[in-house]
């Protein structure tokens, strides 16, 4: 239970983020800045143990690193600093995806259990993959039926979830990897910006994309 207020305050602490950036640009800039330093410093750190001095490879994936996550900042940037209110409700939409997506699995993981989901992250569980899509599901129907198709709905909560919960297998492999429990200790109790933020660095550009393109 303890674990789950800790995500329910990073929710929350996220969500108070993106109002303040909503109502200012500038600190809307200074935290990208500072949220690209801090993840580029723990992908970093990752590459370093995983590829042991092959200075080749730590360079070569730290520079993808940082041209993903400057397009990841770009994204955020265009949705927030927008005066479109579509924009605005649309970047809110995939926040929530991603924040129920992580509490539905939580959830459903500790209350079901069951069988895992893979070696990858011994806490996945299948229930827990189900819950993170009914969660994000049910709430995207509830809370944005006014402004999107049902079936849109259904769409896009359903690929970026699943765009989420893949990211989070991402970060929970490569810390398999390079064995290491957390990316980071930016977050007291959380462990790093990826450690919280991995369903959202590949969920917000897929579901951007799908907005823009489908």
């Amino acid at each position: 239970m303890n674990y789950l207020i800790k995500r329910i305050f990073t929710s929350l602490l996220l969500l108070c983020i993106i109002y303040l950036s909503i109502r200012n640009s500038f600190f809307l800039f200074s935290f990208l800045i500072i949220l690209n330093f801090l993840s580029i410093s723990e992908f970093n750190r990752i590459y370093k143990i995983i590829f042991i001095k092959n200075n080749f490879y730590i360079f070569l994936s730290t520079f993808i690193s940082i041209l993903y996550l400057t397009t990841f900042s770009l994204i955020i940037w265009i949705y927030l600093n927008s005066t479109s209110s579509i924009e605005i409700i649309s970047i809110i939409f995939l926040l929530l995806i991603c924040i129920l997506t992580d509490t539905g699995g939580f959830v459903f993981g500790k209350l079901i259990g069951g069988k895992k989901l893979t070696k990858i992250s011994p806490n996945k569980t299948y229930s827990g993959m189900y819950g993170s899509f009914i969660f994000s599901l049910i709430s995207s129907i509830i809370l944005f039926k006014d402004f999107l198709p049902i079936q849109t709905l259904i769409f896009f909560s359903i690929l970026v979830s699943a765009a989420s919960q893949f990211g989070d297998l991402l970060i929970s492999y490569m810390k398999r990897v390079s064995n290491i429990k957390d990316t980071g200790v930016i977050l007291p109790g959380h462990g790093g910006l990826l450690d919280r933020f991995d369903g959202l660095i590949i969920a917000i550009p897929i579901g951007y994309i799908l907005m823009k393109f489908l």
